[in-house]
Formats: C-alpha cells, structure tokens, sequence
C-alpha cells in the first residue's frame, strides 16, 4: 500500500467536504478539482477519470429527466392536481391527498418538476381556507422525498448509487440493482411518513408570513373579459352564491349585458348566459382560467385554445407605437402577430368597459396568448416590447398522450421485468417521441442536468480511488472496530447517521459518492456474501433528506417560498429522520442479515 497515495486521497475527500459545506466552489468545479488533482498525482489514469463517464446510469438519469420534463409540459398532471384537491377543505383532507399523489408520482417521475407543480396549488388552496402556507410547503417537500425513495428510478440518488454498483469491484458478482428492491423499505417508510405528515406535521410546522405574499401584492393588476358560458353552472345564480366574490386573486369590478353596464356590482346580482364579467387580477390568477373548465372563458382567446402549442407572453406599448390611440379591436393583433390580447394593466388607471374598445396607451402592459408564429411576425417590430414569458401551454393530440405515458409505464414495467434494459427502453421511447413530434430534438438540451452527471461520473471516479488506494479500507476497518460492540444492526446504524448528516449539510450527491466505497468495503470486511443492505442503507441516507434546507433540492425550492427559517426543518424533519433510520436499519437487517 501507497500511503502517500492514501493521504492524497484522504486529503482531497476532505477538500470536497469543507468546499461543499462552506460554498467556496460550485459542486462541479470542486469535484472536478479534486479528481484532476489524484490525475496529477498519478493516482487515477485519465481512462480512470473518464470511465464514469460511460456509465449507463448517468443516461439513465438524464433520459428520464428529458421524459419528465416532457409529461410534466402536457399538463396532465396539473391537470390532475386541480381535479384532485378542487373539493378539499379541511387541513387534513388536503393533506392525505397531497401526499399520496405527489409520493406516488414521485415513485417514478422526477420529483422536481412535481414540486414546482404544485406549488402553486398549495399557495392558492391556504390563502383560499386561511391556511399559512408555512403549513403546507415542507410537508410538499418530504411526501416528494418519501415517494422517490420507494423506486430505483425516483430519485437521482437511488440511480447514482446503483452507478456505484455497476462500477464497483469488491463484490464482482454483484452488478446492479432491481427497480423495487428499494420498496422493500421504500413503501413501509412512505406510510409511516404518511401517518406523521397527515396527523403529527400540523403541530410542529410554523406559521410564517411567506414570500409569496409579498410577490402577489406588488404583481400587476390586469383588466381582463370573462364571458359567461352556457355550460357553466353559475348561470341563474347570484354574485353571491356562484362565489364570485371570494376568487383568489380577481376582483368583479363590473358586468356587461348587452348595452347595460353594472358597475358596482352588488352580491344579489343574477349571472345570466352571455354576460361578460370584468375582473381586476393578478396574472397567474387570469393564466389559469385559460384552461379552466369552470364555465368562465376568457371572451379574447376565441380559437386559440384550440392550438396545440401556445404562450402567455407580457408585453409593453413603446412610445413611438403605432397603435397609440387606436383600440384594441382595431390594431387586428390576432392577424398581424398571431396573438389575443387577454388582458390590459394601465399603472395608475382603472380601465372600463370591453377590452375590444380600449384605446391602447405608450407603456400599457398587454397580456398575450400567442401562436407559434408571434416571433417570427413580431421580430422587427418598434410597436412594442417583450416582458416575459408567463406560460408555457402544450396540447397533445389523444394517441401522442398515450404514446408518451404509456410508453414511459410500458419501459418501466418491463424493466422491472428484465425483459429489456431500461436504459435500451427509454431510449427507444425517446426515439419514437422524437419520430412522432410529440418534442422537438432542438428542445431537448433544456432539460438535460449536464452539471449532475459531471458530478455523478466524477463521483465515480472518486470511488475509484478511495478502493485503489486502500482508504476505504483503512476507514472501514477502523468504522468496524469502533462500532463491532453494537454488532451489525450498529455497523448500519452508523453508516446511515454518517451520511445523512453529510447530505444534509453538504450534498446527498457528494455524501453517497463519499461513504459508499466505505459502506460496501465494509460488507466485505464483515465477510458478507450479499451486500444489499450495506448498499441500501447509504441510498436511503443520503435520500432520506429532511433536517435541513440546502440538502435535497425540494427543500431548497420550498425554503424561500414558505418563509421558513433554518431551524424549521430540523423541527418537523428530526424526527422524520430518526423514524426512517430507524425503519430501514430494522428492516435491512431482518430481511437480508438475521
């Protein structure tokens, strides 16, 4: 044994845990300096660097993020969600809902994307049954972190640690894990997580003013057209009773019947078919009802609904804009940029009467839904300027839907069957996805996480070393003898505290990359001919993420958003933590080792 090596190693290990910790480099660039540096040092060669890079894992990892990123664009889950939790009023209610669709999804979709789905939906239920959405957020975070951990695909964690299997040479029998051998403590953990989320999180969980708020006071006011349709069911009832009066985020400032303008309008007014409803809203508020099936249309989007691709677009008026002066109706927007005009924001100013016959003013802020062809036609115009983009809206023709989640249920089903590799499925599936112009190859890149595979396949690298060189042994041998009087239910006890602190104060990346090659050395030291439960319990601690913020990625996303301070996922998070180690040491080590 090289010990020069092995200090090398140990003392680059220990720069990745201060870098990380402290901040001092990006996650990329401290991985990729610590691997580059055992390069230069002769302890890796650079097919040892790059061999990560070859992993099958990785594209495993990157395919489903591109597969997720696409399902979550067709709107069928938010769609879901809305039908979901629409009838929802108790605390409770809400809760058990939440959690077992945003787990169960998250068993096989990344749960990212999920969280950033529902997010809004949470925010809108608290305000909408005066519940903080400090209440609400965290426990979003830990049912998509519960979910994930039940499926070898539902967290990236999961997947980089069967990477680390693939590339491991202790044990060279042991190649690869199934999809549901993490069920096994997965499930039972979800249920028990369940339980507290539903019935002991409430109690624990703090009331905080959240950012949101302040984001919805400053948002801009817009004056938008609501026809009343025929189908809906607010016909013959009053302002009152169709509960026009208590809408998050849309105030009824007038209705317009015929050539009779109401204005105010008290709660004891009759809806009647053909109405047209003026609203001061906010824009998410007004976005939503784009696709709402409440009976409530907005009266300037016409055929554009019917598109399968379109956007909400903010624009201003510019101050040499020919359509100063003239309304609405008459700068034929539709024609000219494939584009309604779905609502007007004039600072300072309330607008009155049908938006058609509003004369546009410089520095009006117009709402848009747009085709695909706005940029083109709009590209050299001085009319106006791009704000933002608001939505995204994606509509699939019926057998494309089936194709792309069919398909993504059908690879994964018979992976879990080995009837085909489900890097080989995927792969296909995206191939046929690609064929049918459900996505387009040009837009594929964005959802790639290229920055998580530099770290997995140079995480990989690490392992490498820390076997070659002999300091996984050395740290396991010394990790036995400290803990041998506990037996192996202490062996695994530790390894799960060890690296769940370290995920939760570094990353849950860095911390599997770093105590795996240790964990299984372990296994071997112990003379285990299956070394499963060594392997699960860094996966479940590492994913496991809850009594910190900076851990796991939708901890971070609810962090700001919810108003929440540091210590508040210690609270709640702590004993969840302690519940899970508890479970996964007890069931790995019944199940596999008594």
């Amino acid at each position: 044994m090289n010990y020069f090596d092995t200090i090398v190693v140990l003392i680059v290990l220990l720069f990745i845990v201060v870098s990380l910790y402290r901040g001092i480099m990006g996650p990329v660039f401290t991985f990729a300096t610590g691997v580059i540096t055992l390069g230069l040092f002769g302890i890796l060669s650079p097919k040892e660097i790059m061999a990560g890079f070859a992993n099958v894992q990785i594209a495993v990892i990157l395919l489903l993020l591109i597969l997720g990123d696409m399902i979550r664009k067709t709107s069928v889950v938010a769609i879901l969600f809305d039908r979901m939790f629409r009838k929802s009023r108790s605390y409770k209610g809400f809760m058990w809902r939440m959690t077992i669709l945003v787990g169960g999804f998250s068993a096989f979709l990344n749960n990212t994307p999920l969280v950033a789905i529902m997010m809004p939906y949470l925010y809108r239920w608290g305000k909408k049954n005066n519940i903080p959405v400090s209440k609400l957020l965290i426990p979003l975070s830990y049912a998509a972190i519960l979910g994930g951990c039940a499926t070898l695909i539902g967290t990236s964690t999961n997947l980089i640690v069967n990477g680390l299997v693939e590339d491991q040479t202790v044990f060279p029998e042991f190649t690869s894990l199934g999809l549901f051998d993490f069920s096994i403590v997965g499930v039972p953990m979800f249920l028990i997580g369940f339980v507290y989320l539903v019935f002991f999180a409430e109690k624990l969980l703090p009331v905080r003013k959240d950012a949101m708020d302040d984001f919805s006071a400053k948002s801009r006011e817009y004056m938008v057209e609501v026809l009343v349709r025929k189908t809906s069911g607010m016909v013959g009832k009053s302002v009152g009773e169709a509960g026009l009066r208590k809408l998050e985020g849309l105030f009824l400032a007038e209705i317009i019947r015929g050539s009779e303008v109401i204005r105010p309008v008290s709660p004891s007014t009759f809806i009647r078919e053909g109405d047209i409803l003026l609203f001061a809203g906010d824009t998410q508020t007004i976005v939503e009802m784009i696709d709402s099936d409440s009976g409530l249309q907005l009266s300037q989007v016409g055929m554009f609904v019917k598109k399968p691709h379109t956007e909400v677009l903010e624009i201003v008026i510019s101050h040499n804009s020919t359509m100063i002066t003239k309304t609405v109706r008459e700068t034929n927007f539709r024609g000219k940029y494939d584009a309604a005009i779905i609502a007007i924001h004039r600072n300072g100013e309330k607008i009155s009467g049908k938006i058609g016959n509003v004369k546009l003013n410089a520095g009006d802020v117009l709402l848009l839904l747009v085709g695909d062809d706005f940029n083109n036609l709009s590209s050299e115009t001085l009319d106006f300027y791009l704000i933002s983009k608001i939505k995204d809206f994606r509509k699939l023709k019926p057998y494309k839907l089936v194709v792309l989640l069919g398909g993504t249920a059908l690879a994964i089903l018979l992976s879990a069957l080995n009837v085909i590799s489900l890097f080989m499925a995927l792969t296909i599936l995206l191939i046929l996805v690609m064929s049918l112009n459900i996505a387009s190859p040009k837009d594929v890149h964005k959802s790639l996480d290229l920055n998580l595979g530099i770290i997995i396949a140079l995480s990989l690298a690490l392992g490498i070393a820390m076997v070659k060189t002999g300091l996984a042994h050395i740290i396991a041998d010394n990790f036995i003898r400290a803990l041998e009087p506990l037996g192996v239910i202490g062996l695994l006890a530790g390894i799960f505290i060890i690296t769940n602190l370290l995920a939760s104060y570094i990353t849950n990346k860095a911390s599997v990359a770093l105590i795996f090659p240790i964990s299984i050395t372990v296994a071997y030291d112990l003379g285990l001919a299956d070394p499963t439960p060594f392997i699960l319990i860094v996966a479940f601690a590492g994913a496991a993420n809850f009594i910190t913020p900076i851990g796991y990625q939708t901890n971070l996303m609810v962090y700001g958003p919810g108003g929440y301070a540091f210590k508040d996922f210690f609270k709640i998070g702590f004993p969840l933590t302690v519940l899970y180690g508890i479970t996964a040491v007890t069931i790995l080590y019944y199940y596999y080792l008594a």
